[in-house]
């Protein structure tokens, strides 16, 4: 049955509370130990893309997994870490890209990452592939990298190269629409992505006057408000409405075709029960649903001596299911 048991999964005191599991790891978790290695990977629009390869600690190796951070992220966040440093113990590499406008450079168009971004990412799976190490290739996504890999597998089944043997996205808003209204609910969690993206929308105004006008952001209390006024024309949709309706993976679920798992937890603050697809689930049996009782919103807190987040065990346990 593709809609899995729930796991066992308990978290130490206080993490039960899906505001706490969300907000404890990227202020006070050790950052995971890795040894990234930069490289620049050229588009073929002319822009870039930055990416860090993690190499196996076991050794030379032909599989590998691409992993793909959330909304105003990098490759470089704990979580992103934490997942590269699983997959080398059990002898992976790990590719783990950031997306355009979220590193350290300016991009050098004006077009920007969403929710519902897949082309960039057909270009870094293509890139890895080029190096010709790879026969087996898993991609990871967490919340919006979770929504673009779903999105990914299912949209255009026939695109996905046949290396790419399976997929794993925790904590994934399926549901942009409905996701975006509980976000911006939560003052603490819209005013943690605004900041970003407000930076963002000012330094390309900067460069792109006529395409991008940061008076804009002025009176924006909504991520709605935001994506109306700068997601969706910049990004080719006619409005924030139609961003949501073209981007969520929800609608992509049935047509994935390979082993995928979807973790989303039942308290996690980011979620309506729309970002629950039983019924998708049930209907597709390359699909498997997850949806423990705690986690929050890319939590999953295991407090032990090891840095190793329940997630990253949870991934574990998928990737020992690849065949060799």
């Amino acid at each position: 049955m593709p809609v899995l048991p729930i796991p066992d999964y308990r978290p130490p005191f206080p993490f039960a509370s899906g505001h706490l599991a969300t907000l404890y790891p990227p202020l006070f978790r050790l950052t995971p130990l890795t040894a990234p290695e930069p490289e620049r990977v050229e588009l073929a629009d002319g822009d870039f893309l930055d990416m860090d390869w993690h190499r196996s600690r076991t050794g030379e190796t032909n599989r590998l997994v691409v992993v793909s951070h959330g909304l105003e992220g990098n490759a470089r966040r704990k979580y992103v870490l934490g997942m590269a440093a699983m997959a080398n113990t059990l002898g992976w590499d790990a590719a783990c890209w950031t997306q355009r406008g979220c590193g350290d450079e300016p991009n050098r168009l004006a077009r920007c990452y969403h929710s519902g971004e897949t082309g960039d990412l057909h270009e870094i799976i293509l890139h890895c592939l080029s190096t010709g190490r790879y026969g087996k290739i898993v991609l990871i996504g967490f919340s919006m990298g979770g929504n673009q890999i779903l999105k990914y597998l299912g949209e255009a089944p026939d695109r996905v190269p046949e290396q790419v043997v399976g997929g794993v996205a925790f904590s994934t808003p399926c549901d942009l629409d409905s996701s975006e209204r509980v976000i911006s609910a939560h003052r603490i969690y819209f005013e943690y992505f605004m900041r970003g993206l407000r930076e963002k929308m000012r330094e390309k105004s900067e460069r792109f006057p006529e395409l991008v006008d940061a008076s804009k952001l002025k009176g924006i209390r909504t991520l709605r408000e935001f994506d109306n006024r700068f997601t969706a024309p910049i990004g080719g949709f006619a409005n924030a409405a139609d961003y949501y309706a073209k981007a969520s993976s929800l609608q992509f679920l049935r047509a994935i075709r390979v082993p995928t798992l979807m973790v989303n937890a039942q308290n996690d603050p980011f979620l309506t029960p729309s970002c629950f697809p039983v019924t998708e689930a049930m209907s597709n049996l390359s699909l498997f649903l997850e949806t423990p009782l705690h986690g929050g919103h890319v939590g999953f807190v295991t407090k032990d001596r090891d840095n190793v987040y329940w997630s990253e065990r949870r991934a574990a346990a998928f990737l020992k299911t690849v065949p060799a």
